[in-house]
């Protein structure tokens, strides 16, 4: 009989539900519990609280988690691997430690760190490492004198190194999300460095498992679908039942609410990604467009056939530097002539300031503040118009955050202030570049172990290789998408089809998955990168890709300089491009009637 090891996922984001973490552990069977805590934008927030206050830099959340379910941990025997270390693990050590001691617990307990490079940079330089942008080729010294810090996105192997050595809690600075899920199951297999297949299986099972809920309903396009309610009264978290041949079960603890299905298990796997054929980790190249996804259960999804490839020479790091000041502020609008009311705010705004900001915006949320030029024509009853501005000159945005809120009595009728006086903030911009993996070891520290020395696992891998697969489109004829017939019915494109979106710097992806292989065929020749750019040619500054994945019924459009600088930096009212994939399903098209019938679609209440 197989070994099957349950891993479950606590947490998706710092300030995730507060209760996943204990509702994991005494739900119902699980040998470990992850939880996921770290973002591009969460690293500069931490990063920015370390500044102010050096005891601080780490998801102070997990603690609170942690101090319910820390009883049920121990009594169990529960691993838990999180990545809540963030900036300042040892400050999250000493935490946990404490916490451990004030509930009479002792549990071994292990760090991995040494991804910080910033007192390296120096070093790294005269090694030759540009450390350019990533994205634009922008040169490293156009930034270095502003630079606060430099994290390498570590991998899997230092996490099952502290598990080999016995660790039954693993904290973790800058990881990749799924290396939290693919240590475990390292430790429990003892996959190889060249297992590439099975790597980049358990790294798939880990990207399910990262954003917690979002694999069980949440942020789930036909959320109409999702029970809410349940015997046990809460939503359901989600667990891989993994064995050694990299074969998983996408589940949830009986009893819960949400849901597991195809749709689900496919909208997260589309969910922040770039080319699916080489979707880059520290411990393997994973090749999205291989698996096979199957119903198997009532919230069970069998993943098979998941294919990999060496990983590459490199390491990505998340650098954050200073980039001027900032500050929003809000102000309720209604109606009648909310629009009205919103341009001659605006005008009374930009003309008392009279000066030019780096960036500036005024968007009316409830009217086009998410899709820009995209969004379709109404007339809004009420609305929030938000001010946003950002300057290397801290007096231009202080005059910003004072004249603001002069207008209260001097604005249009109906208007109200939101949150007082507009506070001046440090920006902080991210920076992503790339390291050489020869040049960097990770750190590990098991305390309450008989060996409590650290010890270094490095980085390099022979094996190492740069990708060369794609799966870009070579898009050919396309078919208008407005072609009104007698045999094509007239509709948006959720009608045929399901979405998610995300962010990666400056650069958004909208999955897009068909509802049958019919759908499929069709928007292979009308959903074409060229229609998705001219949708979005208000919002996007970039290219856009589109990248097929046939075994999903999937495309994947990344849509390039498409949110304002990125989500640390831009003014954008969805700074993450987190709606992009709902106003993409508004698009209209004239659909054929045979595309219709092969669709078998409950009536959508907002389709």
């Amino acid at each position: 009989m197989k070994k099957v090891v349950r891993i479950a996922n606590s947490s998706g984001y710092w300030g995730d539900d507060p209760e996943a973490l204990y509702r994991q552990v005494t739900g119902g069977p699980v040998d470990y519990v992850t939880g996921d805590y770290l973002a591009e934008i969460t690293m500069v927030i931490l990063e920015r609280q370390r500044r102010a206050n050096p005891s601080r830099g780490y998801a102070y959340d997990f603690i609170g988690h942690l101090r319910r379910a820390l009883p049920e941990i121990a009594r169990r025997g529960i691993r838990i691997v999180v990545n809540a270390g963030g900036v300042n693990p040892e400050a999250c050590r000493e935490a946990i430690a404490e916490l451990c001691r004030g509930a009479g617990v002792s549990l071994p307990m292990a760090v991995v760190d040494g991804g910080d490079l910033l007192p390296r940079i120096p070093q790294l330089r005269e090694h030759g490492v540009s450390l350019r942008h990533l994205d634009t080729g922008a040169d490293f010294s156009t930034i270095a004198d502003h630079l606060v810090s430099a994290h390498a996105y570590l991998g899997a192997r230092p996490i099952a190194a502290a598990l080999d050595r016995g660790a039954q809690i693993v904290l973790t600075a800058r990881v990749t999300d799924a290396a939290v899920a693919l240590g475990p199951m390292i430790h429990e297999f003892g996959w190889s460095e060249t297992d590439w297949d099975r790597l980049a299986a358990g790294t798939l099972a880990g990207h399910i498992l990262e954003c917690g809920a979002q694999a069980t309903g949440g942020n789930y396009t036909d959320f109409l679908e999702v029970p809410l309610w349940s015997e046990k009264g809460w939503f359901g978290y989600p667990i891989v039942e993994i064995d050694e041949s990299g074969e998983f079960v996408v589940t949830k603890h009986e009893g819960t609410a949400g849901l597991v299905n195809r749709k689900s298990v496919t909208e997260q796997l589309l969910y922040e990604i770039g080319d699916p054929k080489a979707y880059l980790t520290p411990d393997v190249t994973c090749d999205f467009t291989s698996m096979k996804l199957e119903e198997v259960g009532h919230d069970r999804v069998r993943v098979s056939g998941t294919r990999g490839f060496p990983a590459p020479p490199y390491l990505k790091v998340s650098a954050v530097y200073t980039k001027g000041y900032r500050a929003t502020g809000m102000v309720l609008l209604s109606g009648p002539r909310t629009r009205q009311k919103a341009e001659h705010l605006a005008q009374l705004l930009w003309g008392r300031l009279k000066h030019e900001f780096e960036d500036s915006r005024g968007d009316l949320i409830g009217f086009d503040a998410c899709w820009l030029g995209a969004a379709p024509e109404h007339t809004p009853n009420e609305g929030i118009l938000r001010f946003a501005v950002r300057d290397a000159d801290r007096a231009k945005v202080e005059e910003f955050s004072r004249v603001l809120l002069g207008f209260g009595l001097q604005g249009p009728p109906g208007l109200g202030m939101i949150g007082g006086r507009p506070e001046v903030q440090e920006a902080f911009a991210f920076w992503p570049t790339l390291v050489p993996r020869d040049l960097v070891d990770a750190r590990v520290q098991v305390d309450g172990t008989r060996n409590a020395e650290p010890f270094e696992v490095p980085m390099r891998l022979e094996s190492a290789e740069e990708p060369t697969a794609t799966a870009r489109s070579q898009e050919g004829p396309t078919v208008p998408i407005h072609e009104r017939t007698h045999n094509t019915r007239h509709a948006r494109l959720i009608a045929i089809a399901y979405a998610r979106s995300g962010d990666k710097g400056d650069s958004a992806n909208i999955g897009v998955a068909a509802r049958s292989d019919a759908a499929y065929e069709f928007l292979r020749k009308a959903l074409t990168a060229e229609v998705v750019a001219e949708y979005y040619k208000g919002l996007c500054g970039g290219e856009v890709v589109r990248y097929e994945m046939p075994n999903l019924r999937a495309f994947n459009f990344v849509l390039k300089e498409a949110l304002g600088g990125g989500g640390t930096l831009s003014l954008r009212v969805d700074h993450q491009g987190k709606t992009l994939a709902q106003g993409l399903l508004r698009m209209e098209l004239d659909v054929p009637v045979e595309v219709f019938e092969s669709v078998k679609l409950e009536p959508l209440r907002e389709a």
